[in-house]
């Protein structure tokens, strides 16, 4: 009986550690396939499945104004065109400052976070930052920079109400397509990111105006550096 009791708890525990080996293996075996098919963040999916509104409509990258990744790589990820997935040295000075992960500010990559909106979850913890970094450079890897850029701008929460990607975010913002953004206002996108449901492109307050005056004079500077985003 004991000996039946010990075959049965470690048939059951290789079946476990199979599964777990599965669920981990799922994001890099789809990645690959979203080199054409242009996938949902889990959030959308969680709000869809929760009877939450969800609006988006996805363009490619060559259907938006350039002054929107240009903005966002000077707000979010100056090292974009260079680095591999994950900026070792933002992500250095961001431990450094931090006592605790749920501390951690900065040091995220683009990459980063696409990686975390497709097949992770929100919130900070070691197991998360643990499976995120050598999944970054699998999707950095496989992706490229154009296409990460792309997803990037179609997955972001860009409204507080359920508005998904650039196109939304900018009729809703400014009733205008993704396409028509001028610099100005293709900053003030990049300045709400963190937060959509607190700030506000369509009625900026002085931080977000002042942000927005920071990201575009450093998208301009950054321009001969976003050489990665061309075909």
């Amino acid at each position: 009986m004991t000996g039946s009791f010990r075959s049965g708890a470690f048939r059951l525990f290789r079946a476990l550690i199979l599964i777990v080996v599965v669920l981990l293996l799922i994001p890099y075996l789809l990645t690959p396939l979203y080199r054409v098919v242009d996938p949902p963040s889990t959030l959308m999916l969680w709000r869809r499945a929760t009877g939450k509104r969800v609006e988006q409509t996805w363009v490619p990258l060559s259907a938006i104004s350039p002054a929107l990744p240009r903005s966002v790589i000077a707000s979010e990820d100056g090292k974009f065109c260079t680095h591999h997935g994950i900026d070792f040295g933002e992500l250095r000075a961001a431990i450094r400052e931090a006592d605790d992960i749920s501390e951690m500010r900065g040091g995220s990559t683009i990459t980063q976070q696409v990686t975390k909106n497709l097949f992770l979850w929100g919130g900070r913890s070691y197991v998360r930052k643990a499976l995120e970094f050598p999944l970054a450079l699998w999707v950095d890897l496989v992706l490229g920079k154009r296409r990460v850029m792309e997803i990037y701008l179609n997955i972001a929460a860009w409204g507080p109400a359920g508005e998904f990607g650039a196109q939304a975010g900018a009729r809703y913002a400014f009733g205008k397509s993704a396409r028509d953004l001028t610099p100005h206002e293709a900053a003030l996108m990049a300045a709400i990111l963190p937060n959509p449901g607190l700030r506000s492109a369509r009625r900026p307050g002085s931080g977000v105006t002042r942000l927005a005056g920071i990201y575009q004079a450093r998208a301009v500077k950054l321009a001969p550096r976003t050489e990665c985003l061309k075909r």
